[in-house]
């Protein structure tokens, strides 16, 4: 498990549909090691704070792997690293494996895995395919935010450890089913409210909807 490359961006406006939109979703990879702070990269930033960013949120991966898959599915070039606006672009750490809850070691800083990306029209309007974000959803194949446990350097081909899991963990692919598709049953929404580091959202939303059953 590693990291193949780090991306930030600080927001800046672009045009949809006729209106100025802030965004910070066009990452750049760097070359040097960067340091990661609570709230995130240095150099990087969010634009809308009510949705993106936050300690639950400080920093993005997403896998490498299915670079190949998505440049199939929209039949385009190899896409460019950090595409999908994440900070890290990384390998080894795919959805069906990697839980929510489990506490990595990256470099310098240790973080921990809290919820998957749901995509926005941002995200959609910069690969041209603004109809894509529910196909996007589906696939399963949304990344990971992570919050910031110990601040420290990270940089480009630093082995990715994990040193904690917690005991009743979920699959960030599981997390993504509960939260957003209407899957997994009471047991299994009971289980993920037992994590103990469950982030406030996905709390409130597992917790609502074990209430409806």
């Amino acid at each position: 498990m590693q990291i193949k490359s780090i991306n930030i961006a600080m927001p800046k406006t672009i045009e949809i549909k006729g209106r100025p939109v802030l965004t910070a979703i066009y990452k750049e990879p760097v070359a040097d090691s960067v340091w990661l702070g609570k709230l995130g990269l240095v150099g990087d930033g969010q634009a809308d704070l009510s949705v993106h960013g936050g300690l639950h949120q400080a920093v993005y991966s997403y896998p490498i792997e299915h670079y190949e898959y998505w440049q199939k599915r929209l039949n385009t070039s190899p896409l460019t690293l950090g595409t999908f606006g994440e900070n890290f672009t990384v390998y080894g750490l795919l959805e069906e494996e990697i839980c929510v809850g489990d506490i990595l070691s990256i470099g310098e800083a240790t973080v921990q895995v809290t919820m998957p990306r749901i995509p926005c029209f941002k995200f959609g309007h910069k690969i041209g395919h603004p109809e894509i974000l529910d196909a996007f959803l589906r696939s399963g194949k949304s990344g990971f935010y992570q919050r910031v446990m110990t601040e420290g350097h990270v940089k480009v081909g630093d082995e990715i450890k994990i040193v904690e899991r917690d005991s009743n963990k979920i699959s960030i692919r599981t997390a993504l089913g509960l939260q957003k598709l209407e899957e997994g049953d009471a047991a299994l929404l009971a289980q993920a409210l037992k994590i103990k580091s469950l982030a406030p959202l996905l709390k409130e939303v597992y917790a609502y909807r074990l209430s409806a059953l």
